[in-house]
């Protein structure tokens, strides 16, 4: 893991489990494997995993995913029409 990814992975997880002060490290990193719905080997957890679900932990199920807003378009013929060129931003 880079260490811009650990800083960010610290700045998101330190007011989280301010939240459950009471569990160590461990026991809070279990609690949001299980919440966000991993079931492999905590060891083949990535980091992108536990930065996204601490990034949209509590918003709605329908919130936009942080890093895709700037891709989003509301009409599918204006985000066929920049992917292939034809519009420039």
């Amino acid at each position: 893991m880079k260490e811009h990814r650990v800083n960010e992975l610290i700045e998101l997880l330190h007011p989280a489990w301010k939240e459950d002060c009471d569990l160590n490290l461990m026991e809070f990193i279990q609690k949001l494997v299980t919440e966000c719905g991993y079931q492999g080997p905590l060891g083949e957890l990535s980091d992108d995993t536990l930065i996204y679900h601490l990034k949209m932990r509590g918003t709605d199920s329908t919130a936009e995913i942080p890093g895709l807003k700037k891709d989003y378009e509301d009409d599918f013929k204006t985000a066929l029409l920049r992917a292939r060129g034809v519009i420039k931003d």
